[in-house]
């Protein structure tokens, strides 16, 4: 049995898998909410590097927002873990030690606060995924009837802190205590794939401000205004989930066990808006792009990247597909990405590099060293659903475009929301909406009444009402449910 990886291991390392700085010269200047794969095998790396390049103690305090046994994971390697980028037939796998600490966002919400009013603490990033902005479909705003936010918001009234159940409470309580305390501008980083999250995070936590108790509350929201910033940011690298077998490969290019251990394709990007209210790590020192307007950029990653990947998902569990390099290895797999991105890129604005940003879509989406489950990414789709297909497709139908291959996907959708025999959905894929999307089965005339039904859950009425289309992604739906992809 291998040692555990920790920073007592690290000189025993071959060389080239120890960190770029060492991780007992960092301080605490970034809190990151959402200790998952995603981030380690991103804002971790740029955030290293940029340490290691500037000679400035960059390091990151990283929150569980839910789950304690991450956090457990992570204390007891020292917060290290390693990151493999995988090729074919290769690999190069190396240690990161950008994150210094890992916090229990409610056990530990007096630390999160006392790091927060620290003026050295200057960013706040966070990877909490759609479903973690608690925002209502449609307009964005806060959901106040969310049970999590309405028990956050009552616990406002209260004398004493307490603990808080959700991101978005904890995050506005924490900035709360910063202004009451030191008043430091900050800047909060959504790293999630949302359009304009930035502006969708500054939207959730003004508006848990506006609707708190605290007697502060007007002076709260006028310095939120005037020293947070939350800049926009398009992240991207296919991070598919940690198995067994990729943590005992980690392991032996160690020489040391690593239990935290994550992989990644070589391709990884980060753009950011240059809008930032104190200091930041120099990012682009490893490629980051700040620019002033990340729009165009966000756009072409929703409805390409992230809107093709939900289409291979779904068509490809209906064909008994289980990663996406299985998908493209199918007759089919390519095809769908070519005529899917074909389709959408039309919706998009000028100057961008389209053609080579499929191309480049193509090749990442057929690496069979990266076995991204489509379950991992069929989940969660009411939320992904909105924000990648739904935008596209009303520009397409305002102009009068066909869309046979994004109303494809959504019957593909549509088809895999139905109850699953053993509960859950039908290709065992997870979504907060899940319960409200079977409801939307019960008791329908037919497929046309499904579709409609679902669109709705969806916040989409003015689509559930467009007959055509209705009537279009239903016929779609039998062939989908025996398995025939029809391109």
């Amino acid at each position: 049995m291998n040692p555990t990886l920790n920073r007592a291991a690290l000189p025993a390392l071959p060389e080239a898998c120890r960190p770029l700085v060492d991780p007992a010269e960092l301080r605490p200047r970034i809190v990151h909410f959402g200790l998952g794969a995603f981030h380690r095998a991103h804002q971790a790396v740029y955030t290293e590097a940029a340490a290691a390049r500037s000679g400035e103690p960059w390091g990151i305090v990283a929150v569980g927002p839910r789950s304690s046994a991450p956090i457990e994971d992570a204390r007891a390697q020292d917060c290290l873990f390693s990151v493999t980028d995988r090729v074919p037939g290769a690999g190069r796998t190396r240690v990161v030690g950008s994150v210094v600490d890992a916090l229990r966002m409610g056990p530990d919400a007096e630390r999160i606060d006392a790091l927060l009013s620290c003026p050295e603490v200057t960013a706040v990033t966070l990877t909490v995924t759609e479903k973690g902005y608690s925002r209502l479909p449609g307009t964005g705003a806060l959901d106040t009837a969310d049970p999590g936010i309405a028990a956050d918001l009552a616990a406002t009234a209260g004398r004493e802190p307490v603990p808080m159940r959700t991101v978005v409470g904890r995050l506005t309580a924490s900035l709360a205590a910063r202004f009451r305390r030191c008043g430091a501008p900050i800047t909060v980083v959504s790293c999630d794939n949302a359009a304009a999250n930035g502006t969708a995070l500054a939207a959730v936590v003004r508006g848990f401000a506006e609707s708190a108790a605290w007697p502060d509350r007007d002076r709260l929201l006028d310095w939120l205004r005037e020293s947070v910033a939350f800049p926009d940011s398009v992240v991207d690298r296919i991070v598919p989930a940690t198995t067994d077998e990729d943590r005992d490969r980690a392991s032996r290019a160690l020489g040391v066990r690593d239990g935290s251990a994550v992989l990644g394709e070589p391709f990884r990007q980060w753009v950011v808006q240059d809008a930032f209210a104190a200091d930041r790590p120099p990012w682009e020192l490893d490629g980051a792009l700040l620019v002033t307007d990340v729009a165009p950029h966000q756009l072409m990653k929703l409805r390409l990247l992230n809107g093709a990947h939900s289409a291979l998902a779904y068509l490809g569990l209906a064909a008994g597909c289980a990663t996406v390099a299985e998908v493209m290895r199918a007759e089919w797999g390519e095809r769908l990405v070519r005529r899917f991105t074909g389709e959408v890129a039309a919706t998009l604005p000028a100057g961008l590099d389209v053609a080579a940003y499929v191309e480049d879509l193509v090749a990442r989406f057929g690496n069979p060293a990266i076995a991204h489950r489509l379950q991992q990414i069929g989940s969660d789709g009411s939320r992904k659903v909105p924000e990648r297909w739904l935008g596209g497709l009303r520009e397409l139908r305002a102009r009068g475009t066909a869309a046979p291959v994004l109303e494809l996907a959504l019957g593909a959708w549509a088809d895999a929301t139905r109850p699953g025999q053993r509960g859950g959905q039908a290709f065992g894929t997870a979504d907060p909406a899940q319960a409200a999307l079977a409801e939307c089965w019960d008791g329908a005339a037919g497929p046309a009444e499904v579709v409609a039904r679902l669109l709705t859950a969806l916040g989409a009425a003015d689509l559930a009402e467009d007959g055509d289309l209705v009537r279009s992604v239903a016929a779609r739906m039998p062939d989908v449910r025996a398995g025939r992809i029809d391109l």
